[in-house]
């Protein structure tokens, strides 16, 4: 009999126990949210260079490695919300927005020069007047000019390169730029206005979404702040200067080759091979100088981490945890 009066007193101990170890397990992950979430928050800032305000997104603890996030074109840090609120609570995010982008200063034409040369010498002062002197680069579009002429200048500062769709190969330069190498051969009011449509809504529209595998997975609020952006008082003039300008990246990338070639940074492509400004043979190209490169191609277009951010930042943390072995 008392046998089978220790029964239900068991039962009721077993039962007890595994609640306890229920809401201790559930209170750690309610815990670890928490600190996930603390350690998500993403910053608004600004820092004046030279007379130049420049807004920056932050996130992260700065006692942790540090990721310089560059921008491409039409867009601004805003392109890489998603890499901020995940990766933040491993690493300290840094994504400034170029002079006349985002919400950084839109100074006139007399005020500054709007060239890629000018602009990278506005970041690296951006950059160490923020005593950020190692890190790791994330370059798309123009980030890719900025950051391989920062890379050239402090090679020592540079951890590794992330890069999604930043080209520095002529091989990577794709059929969307025939209307542009005719603006660079002879700029005219005829060539300039054959530029025109994209600064429009539907031209900004086209470049998020061609080459997507679902347009519908492409967030409209992209390329409509994008089109605000540009629809300010000398937008037009100050963009074109720049794609003018951007032959002048050409010509230097002999120079950023070289410097993979002598130094060797740890390499991550993630590219989405549609992109019909610089298609994977972009890509492919970097294989000719780089030793090592975790080689990763995505069924996608030019700004890839809109449709594929859940498959590209997993692989980033990935990367760079390898670079700590």
């Amino acid at each position: 009999m008392r046998k089978l009066q220790l029964v239900p007193l068991l039962l009721l101990m077993l039962i007890t126990a595994c609640k306890d170890k229920t809401e201790t397990t559930s209170s750690k992950k309610n815990v670890e949210t928490i600190k996930n979430k603390k350690m998500n928050n993403v910053k608004y800032k600004t820092e004046n260079v030279n007379g130049v305000k420049i807004a920056y997104r932050e996130a992260g603890d700065s006692n942790n490695p540090t990721i310089v996030l560059l921008h491409g074109f039409p867009s601004s840090s805003h392109q890489y919300r998603k890499v901020l609120n995940q990766l933040s609570n491993e690493y300290y995010l840094i994504a400034p927005d170029y002079p006349g982008f985002g919400n950084s200063d839109f100074p006139s034409q007399k005020e500054y020069e709007y060239t890629f040369d000018n602009i990278a010498k506005t970041i690296n002062s951006f950059l160490e007047q923020k005593s950020i002197t190692s890190y790791a680069i994330m370059i798309q579009d123009y980030g890719a000019p900025i950051g391989f002429r920062i890379a050239t200048v402090n090679p020592d500062r540079i951890t590794a390169i992330i890069n999604q769709n930043g080209n520095a190969y002529e091989e990577g330069l794709g059929e969307a730029w025939k209307t542009t190498k005719e603006f660079w051969a002879n700029r005219n009011e005829t060539t300039e206005n054959a530029l025109l449509p994209s600064f429009s809504l539907e031209g900004l529209e086209w470049q998020y979404t061609h080459g997507t595998r679902n347009s519908e997975n492409i967030n409209p609020d992209t390329w409509h702040l994008d089109y605000l952006r540009l629809s300010r008082q000398n937008a037009h003039t100050v963009n074109l200067d720049l794609f003018y300008d951007y032959q002048n990246n050409i010509k230097l990338y002999p120079k950023w080759q070289q410097y993979l070639r002598d130094n060797q940074p740890p390499l991550l492509i993630v590219w989405g091979k549609n992109d019909a400004f610089f298609p994977e043979s972009g890509a492919e190209a970097f294989k000719k100088d780089v030793k090592n490169i975790d080689y990763n191609i995505y069924n996608t277009g030019h700004f890839a981490l809109e449709e594929d951010a859940d498959k590209i930042i997993p692989k980033m943390r990935s990367f760079l945890h390898s670079l700590k072995k």
